[in-house]
């Protein structure tokens, strides 16, 4: 018999302080950095963003959103032998986010890691799951993106200390008789390396280069819109199916232009676009799975829709999964 894996439980969880555009720019401003609410929303979309509290950690966000997705299907922490945390901002340089949020957890014993591949490590992770459950390494597992952003941010530079925002997304995948992951196209190209990273690190107790987010906003947009239809293609390529059989687009809440542009590409109304940047920002490797669940519990997806995720992240990274909710 084949063995596929579904998604049988969404989770999402946001700290709960929560900044309008409004509150963001008047804390800008007494810093000395102008900006606006119409700036914002015109060139990105987003209204509103969550920032942690500076004692909340990835893997606290993360743990949150598990035990909501866990409560959604039916499952116990005991029943889980997988955990993978998509972050890139971990609670510590080790042991992993995943590890620390098992323990948070209760769980023991399967494996746990985190991957790295910034906005598009929450569409790595759950293909890393999906094959590991296929091949019966793991039978129940957690796949989470958690990330508290505003800890590489600067706030001297309004070209990206108005994009991000902190929060987790998790969903259960369980080995299963009948498809629900049914492909996924995963890319990367480290010549693109600069225009978008954190160029720092600790050596001997001290940060050398920067621990703060720099980004080529134009280099980015240019190569997201067109990474992110190719993959999406790949992967109906692979399940035999055309844009016309997607259901929900769920891509990167990355900047409203970008998923604007992708979804004109694929020859989809955004109607059939899962939003959330307004309300969330970038979460990076949160935003997908942070949209998928708000997308969930608010009725609009249905089980027996197809979906499809996509992401684009530093590195550069991207890909996509197709899938049957």
């Amino acid at each position: 018999m084949t063995r596929y894996s579904r998604i049988t439980g969404t989770g999402s969880f946001l700290p709960p302080r929560r900044l309008t555009n409004a509150d963001l720019v008047a804390e800008l401003a007494a810093k000395g950095l102008e900006t606006s609410d119409e700036w914002i929303v015109e060139r990105t979309g987003i209204r509103a963003r969550h920032f942690a509290a500076p004692d909340v950690t990835s893997s606290d966000l993360g743990a949150e959103a598990a035990r909501r997705a866990l409560e959604a299907a039916g499952r116990l922490p005991s029943d889980i032998d997988l955990v993978i945390v998509a972050t890139s901002t971990p609670d510590m340089v080790f042991p992993s986010a995943a590890c620390i949020l098992q323990s948070k957890l209760g769980i023991a014993g399967g494996p746990a890691f985190d991957v790295q591949a910034v906005c598009s490590g929450f569409v790595y992770a759950l293909t890393i799951a999906d094959s590991m459950i296929k091949t019966g390494l793991a039978s129940k597992a957690l796949v989470i993106g958690a990330e508290v952003f505003s800890r590489i941010l600067d706030f001297s530079d309004r070209t990206t200390s108005v994009l991000f925002g902190d929060g987790a997304g998790a969903v259960v995948l369980e080995a299963s008789d009948t498809p629900g992951i049914l492909a996924s196209d995963l890319h990367a190209d480290g010549k693109h390396v600069g225009i978008l990273c954190v160029p720092g690190q600790v050596s001997g107790g001290k940060v050398i280069g920067s621990p703060l987010l720099t980004m080529d906003g134009p280099a980015v947009f240019k190569l997201a819109v067109g990474v992110l239809e190719s993959a999406a293609r790949a992967a109906l390529a692979k399940a035999e199916m055309t844009e016309a059989d997607i259901d929900w687009l769920i891509p990167h809440q990355a900047n409203i232009r970008i998923m604007q542009s992708t979804a004109k590409r694929l020859k989809m109304s955004f109607d059939k676009v899962i939003v959330t940047v307004d309300q969330h920002g970038n979460t990076s490797a949160a935003s997908i799975p942070l949209a998928l669940d708000a997308a969930v519990r608010s009725g609009k997806i249905k089980k027996g829709d197809t979906l499809m995720l996509e992401g684009v992240g530093g590195g550069f990274t991207w890909g996509a999964v197709l899938l049957t909710y």
